[in-house]
């Protein structure tokens, strides 16, 4: 995600970090090279003359222009869906250890917890699911973290889960359920502790929806035709009317077709490693810091960052 303020005056248009210019420099610079050649040659294809209004020009990109803010405000509804989903996981997990911390009668405060201590280990899982889901949704690797954070035994039996996600908090449940048979947990506290578990599994699952359903398809791939064959045929529009300005008027829209195109491209998939897919690394890093504190620990890891405007 890019964070950085608001460029203003002449600084704006210099802007290339987080700009969808990079992303659309090709489509651009075809736009523009077919305006110069119908400019040059004054709409002429070998002796026959192009002759073409304006008036279809201003219905097609008008029409053009409400279908991608439609699929703009659909991709941007999922983008802030995955961000709501992603808080409410934060959420969940700081009230999951603090009812931990709370509600469960074991002898001594959980900042003295021990590595067999139940309450260290709800927490601990806690964390790893949020790292989990993470690396779920990009398609990366999540051992290497699940070696770090669990015990061998839950590390193991994650590596042998087919959906690890769920595994950690069915792993939860299973320790939930020993407790309250031990006389360890009140009945109706049991409950809403399994309430936080189902919240955060309703959460994964919602995330899991955005990941695995895309926009329709011939949606996409028909404004991404419309867009191409309006800039190719806009010059021929143009050219008897503003003359040698027909290149720059072109690429003017291009640039705004195009790039909302390539925008909504971006955001439809909020959980990837693009510039201005969510930050779910510093997301994670938040989790985790806020519930090793609530363990007593004292050494947490850092926040990250941006680095060069982008945050992870």
């Amino acid at each position: 995600m890019i964070v950085r303020g608001r460029p203003h005056g002449v600084r704006l248009f210099f802007v290339l970090r987080g700009s969808v210019l990079p992303h659309i420099v090709w489509e651009l610079a075809t736009c523009t090279g077919v305006a110069l050649l119908v400019t040059l040659t004054h709409g002429f294809i070998y002796q026959f003359k192009v002759t073409l209004t304006t008036v279809p020009f201003s219905l097609i990109g008008l029409a053009l222009a409400i279908f991608l803010g439609f699929r703009n405000n659909a991709a941007y509804d999922r983008y802030w869906e995955g961000r709501k989903l992603w808080g409410d996981i934060v959420s969940r997990s700081r009230s999951l250890a603090r009812q931990v911390q709370m509600l469960v009668h074991v002898d001594g405060p959980m900042a003295a917890a021990g590595p067999d201590d139940p309450r260290r280990g709800l927490v601990l899982r806690a964390i790893a699911f949020a790292s989990a889901l993470r690396h779920q949704l990009r398609g990366s690797d999540p051992l290497p973290d699940m070696q770090r954070l669990l015990a061998p035994d839950d590390a193991a039996g994650f590596a042998a889960a087919r959906n690890g996600v769920d595994f950690l908090l069915r792993r939860n449940g299973e320790v939930l359920g020993a407790l309250l048979r031990a006389r360890r947990l009140e009945p109706q506290v049991a409950v809403a502790i399994d309430q936080t578990l189902s919240a955060l599994a309703a959460a994964a699952a919602g995330c899991e929806r955005l990941r695995n359903t895309p926009l329709p398809f011939p949606y996409t791939l028909l404004l991404h035709r419309t867009a191409w064959l309006y800039c190719f045929l806009l010059p021929f529009g143009l050219v008897d009317t503003v003359g040698f300005m027909t290149p720059f008027v072109v690429v003017i829209v291009a640039y705004t077709f195009f790039g909302l195109d390539a925008l909504g491209d971006e955001i439809e998939e909020p959980f990837g490693l693009a510039e201005n897919h969510l930050p779910l690394d510093a997301i994670c890093r938040v989790v985790e810091r806020d519930l090793r504190e609530a363990l007593g620990e004292t050494e947490l890891p850092p926040l990250l960052l941006p680095v060069n405007h982008r945050l992870t």
